[in-house]
């Protein structure tokens, strides 16, 4: 299970205009903004941005001025890859250290779109001794080490954490390249919300024109 919500992608006007300055041909800028204040490729800067793209990362050095924010809410398994994707990317998480202890432990709070019932049932007994322990934490005021840490340890990889993530359009192409037909139908998902952001499909797969 993956959810992508929140999505923003800014700075396309500056990014644009900047892949403009090695042959100073701002006269040829033609982009604009419609009446809800989003941004449009003229043909000319459209048409530039592709041949860019296409060119190699050394001269699309312009989408890395092209930045998304999205909170993702995904399992930890899926995390652990994600996090190979580290230069040209932040994320703010919430805190497992902080808050584990927060809310009652329930299903809802783990990946199980694709277990068998066998699973399912060996997941829920786990669910169960992690309430315990939490309330076990909890009652004791926090200062019950010893099942706070048996919660860390515990807590299974399909375990849904949520991160705000920046990123840019560089780190996501890499990321569509290397995953887009991995085995994690997680990543199928993400790679689809890729394709989705504004221009990007234009930018690196259409055919010049």
């Amino acid at each position: 299970m993956i959810k992508l919500e929140k999505t923003a992608v800014m700075n396309f006007e500056n990014a644009i205009r900047g892949a403009r300055n090695p042959l100073a041909s701002w006269e040829r800028l033609d982009s604009s903004f419609d009446k809800n204040g989003n941004f449009v490729f003229g043909p000319n800067d459209l048409s530039l941005a592709k041949k860019l793209c296409r060119a190699g990362s050394d001269h699309r050095k312009f989408v890395r001025q092209i930045f998304i924010s999205v909170d993702i809410t995904a399992p930890i398994y899926w995390w652990k890859e994600f996090d190979t994707y580290k230069v040209g990317t932040v994320a703010n998480s919430t805190s497992t250290m902080h808050k584990i202890h927060a809310k009652p432990f329930g299903r809802e709070d783990f990946s199980t779109d694709h277990m068998e019932d066998k699973a399912l049932e060996c997941l829920d007994s786990v669910i169960k001794v992690l309430e315990d322990l939490r309330q076990k934490f909890v009652a004791d005021k926090s200062e019950n080490k010893e099942a706070w840490y048996s919660i860390i340890q515990l807590l299974p990889e399909s375990y849904n954490q949520t991160r705000t993530v920046t990123m840019n359009y560089e780190n996501v192409f890499a990321m569509y390249n290397s995953r887009h037909n991995h085995k994690l139908a997680e990543w199928h998902t993400y790679c689809d919300w890729v394709m989705e952001l504004p221009y990007f499909k234009q930018m690196f797969f259409e055919p010049l024109t």
